[in-house]
């Protein structure tokens, strides 16, 4: 599969004029969860020639390529990505760390220690809490549920205890988070959980766990909290990036 992602964003290189700065994986296989059927989320950042950054009539800065049972592969212009990095959204720091990485360049290796830099705890911990709560609310409180969505549940969350400890980027894999910041009285429920996730097709449905559901709650109302002590913080400015987005063209 991974020499057909790559003949992939072969293609694609060829058929949109672009050049691949960085490609990953992005979902539960990046997250180490992934179930026997679980597709392949292909992310990638990419950069175009200069004179369609100097066009009136500008280009999408997105490109959706492929959507079906096996892959899901789709990619931002770098513009998008500096800017969306300037307002500290958290997508592009789980990019950069990502443990499958399909493409890399040295343009990109160039980039990526900057990447942190850019990181706010705030908004990560509104990005993270807001995941959690709104994949609860709506998967885990009827009586079947969806295996997996506990760990798009837990795994936000233990990237808040995360934040709120050591104040970066969380790792992407869910087993590091585990080890380090989830609570041992639910461990044994959670590797359980883990066990018949990593076994089970995507759609496997269960009966609600309640010790894991009551600790779900209590962590979320605990990082509600502690949001509200954190003090906002700036931004860094523009001209680094600047100097990037430049810099490829």
């Amino acid at each position: 599969m991974e020499e057909q992602i790559k003949l992939k964003l072969k293609e694609i290189e060829e058929k949109e004029n672009i050049k691949i700065l960085h490609c990953v994986e992005s979902g539960s296989r990046a997250w180490g969860f992934a179930s026997p059927d679980s597709d392949y989320d292909v992310r990638f950042i990419y950069v175009r020639p200069k004179e369609y950054y100097l066009r009136l009539d500008k280009t999408r800065d997105v490109i959706e390529w492929q959507l079906d049972d096996t892959l899901d592969i789709n990619g931002w212009d770098i513009s998008k990505a500096l800017v969306l990095l300037h307002k500290s959204n958290p997508t592009l720091f789980e990019w950069n760390s990502s443990p499958i990485v399909y493409h890399t360049t040295e343009e990109w290796e160039r980039i990526s220690p900057i990447i942190s830099r850019y990181f706010v705890a705030k908004a990560g911990l509104y990005h993270y809490l807001s995941t959690a709560k709104k994949n609860y609310q709506e998967y885990l409180t009827g009586e079947q549920v969806k295996l997996k969505k506990y760990f798009y549940v837990l795994r936000p969350i233990l990237a808040c205890k995360w934040i709120l400890s050591e104040g970066t980027p969380p790792p992407m894999l869910f087993s590091e988070l585990m080890n380090r910041y989830l609570d041992e009285a639910v461990k044994p429920v959670v590797l359980e959980l883990l066990d018949l996730k990593m076994h089970n097709p995507e759609k496997k449905e269960s009966s609600p766990f309640e010790q894991l559901n009551e600790y779900i709650v209590t962590c979320i109302k605990e990082v509600e909290e502690k949001i509200a002590t954190i003090p906002a913080n700036d931004t860094n400015g523009w001209e680094e990036l600047n100097r990037i987005f430049q810099s490829l063209l």
